[in-house]
């Protein structure tokens, strides 16, 4: 017996044994595909043996003392067996086994922080603090509350509609002023325009009285027009009677026809 002991002591044994505990443990090592595993069993086994792993790497992060390129190696190694849990997690679900996705406690939710927009990706321990990951957590603030119809009825009065715009003395004043500016701008306008009729009015009689001495060889009976302002103007070189005149006339020729017709002209010369 001690001589089978004192083989199993040598160096050659020792060496055999350590071979056949390296092909044994080769054997054992985790599948690369999850979806390579047909066994609910040991989808089981790994998937814990993933959840020890990251608990482990989870307590070493915690370390800020390591230095920021351990820290975000050890974060991505995290996040590496975070997927590949989700992995053996969806094999077990299709094997018939538990869904752990849905039903399942989120430890790690606590453990770690989500990024908006950075498709899942988490941050533990020290990684929180590394520069450029801080500024990711600070929180933007709350947006002010929405008011309801109600409390904004409150705030809805005279003032509102603008019927106290006058009583803070700053409308008026400026409107006498706008009133004044308007004043005299209509002024100018119209002295403008009326100096643009005399004007016109004056060149207007000039060319008339031209065209009289010119047409000597007219009559006193006969007229002359001439166009003024693009509207046409006679001018008379006779006398004209007037309408009181006319009418006067006419009630004189009707009386004397009258008169003759009734005879009442010979009855008084008899």
């Amino acid at each position: 017996m001690a001589r089978n002991a004192e083989k199993a002591m040598t160096t050659l044994a020792r060496w055999r044994a350590a071979q056949l505990g390296e092909n044994e443990k080769h054997k054992k090592r985790r599948p690369y595909l999850a979806s390579e595993c047909k066994s609910l069993y040991a989808c089981e086994k790994w998937r814990m043996q993933i959840i020890r792993e990251i608990a482990k790497k989870v307590a070493q992060i915690q370390n800020a003392g390591l230095g920021e390129f351990r820290i975000r190696d050890l974060n991505d190694e995290i996040n590496k067996l975070l997927r590949e849990k989700r992995h053996w997690e969806a094999q077990i679900k299709e094997l018939g086994g538990p869904d752990y996705q849905r039903v399942g406690p989120r430890m790690l939710d606590h453990e770690g922080r989500e990024v908006p927009g950075n498709r899942g990706y988490k941050y533990f321990g020290a990684a929180k603090e590394l520069p450029g990951v801080r500024e990711l957590f600070e929180q933007e603030p709350p947006p002010p509350p929405r008011k309801t119809r109600a409390e904004m009825m409150k705030d809805i009065d005279a003032d509102y509609y603008g019927y106290m715009d006058d009583d803070d003395g700053i409308l008026v004043p400026l409107e006498l002023k706008a009133e004044k500016l308007s004043i005299q701008q209509s002024v100018n306008e119209w002295k403008a325009k009326k100096e643009r009729k005399q004007n016109n009015a004056e060149s207007s009689e000039e060319e008339q009285e031209e065209d009289i001495y010119a047409s000597a060889s007219k009559s006193d009976d006969e007229m002359d027009t001439t166009a003024w302002d693009g509207n046409q103007r006679f001018t008379a070189h006779v006398p004209v009677p007037s309408q009181q005149e006319v009418e006067q006339a006419l009630l004189k020729r009707r009386k004397q026809e009258l008169m003759e017709k009734y005879g009442v002209g010979e009855q008084n010369e008899t």
